[in-house]
């Protein structure tokens, strides 16, 4: 975080800019709602003073202008404010958001800085059992959770659209809603197939409760500065501050364009039709779908035949690289809004780099209050540094002004500490080690909250001789070369000298990295008969590996985990398992235990099971072999 004096610099740095450009005026969150004597008059082309800069976009989000003004949307806006709930300085939207929050101390900050919060177990109703941190006392961490502060527009549709779902799910959502609304920081660390539409149902409704709060009030604010600059110009409110540098607000993270989709739909269904207009729906669902004329295997196969887990990951559009901006009016929803005059981004981390890398800044990231970070056991399959680049950029100082009216902006911003306010919600599906450490960075002032699992070993089929090789390790820094050691001198070297082990074996490998060392030490190994399957194997080496593993004319089989993530082919021909490292997905380590029995005559005597651990592998050794054993086994160690 910058000190005060780097905040105050770069502050009138962009003042100054923002003051020199010719041409530029000043806008405010809402462009077209400014002053009374601009609400009523149509807007035209030249309410946007041509520059340099100018280009299709720009001049696509003017004419949304006059087509707003044009249909009246405006008036209807400013007018339905009153109409709605008013502003309640005690909901959790104003006491966390609020221009003069009072969450937001020195105390608070170094509580954060310094990670030294306060923790206490609770049960969060069906989320379960729950690690709630706060920078206060133990009583604010174990305080009863609030009612939902949805708005009345969006709680109506939301009962009538619970009404037909199972109670079981009905409590899911609303004790989600609940948790929400505490503003604090949210990791679930287990959302099960069967839970994951609901979930995103309920955190998109939270989003778009966030921004219609947000807007409502700058609508209001404009609303009563326009009504002053009638009556005196000279004597206008003053305590308008409620934006940021721009107008996103919230950042949904997302692995593939099929993910979009479900996000969309998620969103959809709180602003159905014909209450509200969905701009560019066709051209939405037509890039972020699968082309003209393309099938799905994974939706068409008979059930059953690929797991569950895969076709809901991998059905429809995978590719990821996209990013989209959506605005939200009051009775519309604009798809492919430009990233300066949207509300929501939806953006892979790979797509939302590559913006930010083109572009060189990414200020329309300076202003996000919700990120919501889904499918994180899926992102960590890619590449994991794309998501850490991305989190460096968001809640900075911009480098431009953007036409900012520096009067509307929150005393927060100013100051540089909107980090400590923005609420990250992040889900998968298990934990890995950077989604922990992720959520160790967590700094809002509100608190944050870590749900918990109590995991059951993984039956094993009775008579496979199995053993856990644990080696010594005191730093994570020195574990992956600690690990390689006790592999190639110690574990590895017992298995050759084996005539049934050395032969039918397949290596699991779960980092990509150990892959590579583990190929590259393979390879030196004179009259060792190895192929390997990586996620960069063709269909054709696939083929050839599998086969030749097979019929036995390879020894051994070298697989990583990012390879059965995204072929998840079955494998035969195999007798005896190596686990260089627990698998991340537990349920892998249940396919390959099966695997061996799909050739006609295979008995559980005939089958071994290796795997190597240290105390670093916790997290992935309490999904196999239970937490209770897996802490049994730690301490011992």
């Amino acid at each position: 975080m910058d000190d005060g004096n780097s905040v105050t610099t770069k502050l009138l740095t962009l003042l100054n800019v923002s003051a020199t450009k010719v041409g530029k005026r000043k806008r405010t969150y809402e462009e077209h709602l400014g002053p009374s004597d601009k609400l009523n008059k149509r807007k035209s082309a030249s309410f946007v003073e041509p520059t340099p800069e100018l280009d299709e976009k720009q001049d696509e989000k003017v004419q949304d202008v006059e087509t707003d003004a044009v249909d009246g949307a405006v008036e209807e806006e400013v007018e339905a404010v009153d109409d709605e709930e008013g502003e309640n300085p005690g909901d959790s939207y104003e006491k966390h958001f609020g221009n003069h929050t009072a969450l937001l101390t020195e105390s608070t900050r170094n509580v954060a800085d310094t990670r030294s919060w306060t923790t206490v177990n609770e049960k969060l109703g069906s989320l379960g059992l729950a690690a709630i941190s706060v920078p206060d006392s133990p009583e604010a961490a174990s305080a009863s959770l609030p009612t939902p502060d949805i708005l009345d527009k969006l709680k109506t549709p939301l009962k009538e659209r619970q009404a037909k779902l199972s109670p079981k799910t009905v409590q899911l959502q609303n004790d989600l809603l609940s948790v929400l609304s505490t503003r604090r920081d949210i990791y679930l660390t287990h959302t099960p197939l069967d839970t994951r539409k609901p979930t995103r149902e309920a955190i998109a409704l939270h989003a778009l409760n966030h921004v219609t709060k947000k807007r409502r009030r700058v609508l209001k604010n404009n609303d009563r500065l326009s009504h002053a600059q009638k009556s005196n110009p000279n004597d206008l409110p003053e305590d308008v501050q409620d934006q940021g540098f721009t107008r996103p607000s919230v950042l949904i993270l997302l692995p593939f364009r099929s993910s979009a989709i479900n996000w969309f739909h998620a969103l959809s269904s709180h602003t159905p039709s014909p209450q509200y207009q969905i701009e560019n729906q066709s051209r939405f669902l037509s890039e972020y779908g699968l082309p003209p004329g393309a099938i799905d295997k994974l939706a068409t196969a008979e059930p059953g035949t690929y797991p569950a887990d895969h076709v809901d990951t991998f059905k429809g559009n995978v590719d990821d690289n996209f990013r989209i901006g959506i605005k939200m009016t009051r009775k519309s929803v604009k798809m492919f809004t430009e990233f300066y005059g949207c509300d929501i981004i939806m953006a892979s981390p790979l797509g939302l780099r590559r913006s930010i890398e083109k572009e060189k800044h990414a200020d329309y990231l300076t202003s996000i209050e919700v990120l919501v970070i889904d499918q994180m056991d899926a992102l960590t399959m890619q590449n994991w540094d794309h998501i850490k680049f991305v989190l460096t950029h968001i809640n900075k100082l911009p480098k431009e002004s953007h036409d900012t009216d520096f009067s509307r902006i929150k005393s927060w911003y100013l100051d540089g500490h909107a980090a400590y306010l923005r609420q990250t919600i992040a889900l998968t599906a298990f934990e890995t080690p950077e989604t922990r450490a992720l959520y160790n960075s967590f700094i809002n002032v509100s608190g944050k909250i870590r749900t918990d699992k109590i995991y059951q070993p993984i039956p094993v089929p009775e008579g496979i001789e199995q053993s856990l090789v644990h080696f010594d390790c005191t730093s994570p820094q020195e574990e992956p070369d600690k690990r390689f050691h006790h592999f190639t001198t110690q574990l590895l070297p017992a298995i050759m000298k084996s005539a049934v082990q050395s032969t039918n074996t397949v290596i699991f490998v779960p980092s990509s990295l150990d892959f590579i060392r583990v190929h590259n030490h393979f390879r030196k190994q004179a009259g060792v008969s190895f192929t390997i399957l990586s996620e960069y194997s063709t269909n054709q080496d696939i083929s050839r590996a599998r086969q030749a593993f097979f019929k036995g004319t390879k020894s051994f089989l070298l697989i990583s985990e990012r390879f059965h993530f995204y072929k998840r082919y079955k494998i035969r021909g195999i007798r005896n398992l190596v686990f260089y490292g627990p698998p991340d997905h537990p349920q892998f380590f249940t396919e390959f235990l099966s695997y061996p029995f799909l050739d006609d005559g295979t008995e559980a005597s005939d089958v071994t099971r290796k795997m190597l651990y240290s105390k670093y592998d916790w997290l992935r050794l309490e999904r196999i072999v239970g937490t209770e054993a897996g802490l049994e086994l730690i301490k011992g160690v």
